[in-house]
């Protein structure tokens, strides 16, 4: 082999590794158009548990972050906040319960059943 065409091989092969690279490695848009394009199928063919119009209006909302940076993966510790938050929205006397519940309670149900029932026990004093 001479060393032009041993040469052309090496640079080819080095294209084939970088185009392969490339098309492994997805950017963020291309993650969030196909997130919105799953989301907006589910919206269409009625298994988002939304109706059409509030699914479509909120994938758009979802593309619309992610285009901003804005779309940020939950973690456990925003989760944990908005729980508290929600507690904190409640009166005083009921707002230790909530926390309680959030923090230590039992949870059944789901968004596709109608809702999340969080429950604790605790034992009332009788008078």
């Amino acid at each position: 082999m001479t060393n032009f065409s041993h040469s052309m091989t090496m640079a080819l092969g080095a294209i084939a590794l970088l185009a392969a690279g490339a098309a492994g490695a997805a950017s963020p848009m291309s993650e969030a158009q196909a997130r919105y394009q799953k989301e907006r199928a589910a919206c269409m063919n009625g298994t988002s548990n939304q109706d059409r119009a509030t699914c479509l209006k909120e994938a758009g909302a979802a593309l619309g972050e992610a285009k901003r940076g804005a779309l940020g993966a939950s973690g456990d510790g925003s989760l944990a906040r908005n729980q508290m938050m929600r507690c904190d929205a409640l009166p005083a006397q009921d707002r230790e319960d909530c926390t309680m519940r959030m923090k230590h309670g039992t949870m059944s149900g789901s968004a596709q059943q109608g809702g999340i029932l969080r429950e604790i026990e605790r034992p009332v004093p009788t008078r």
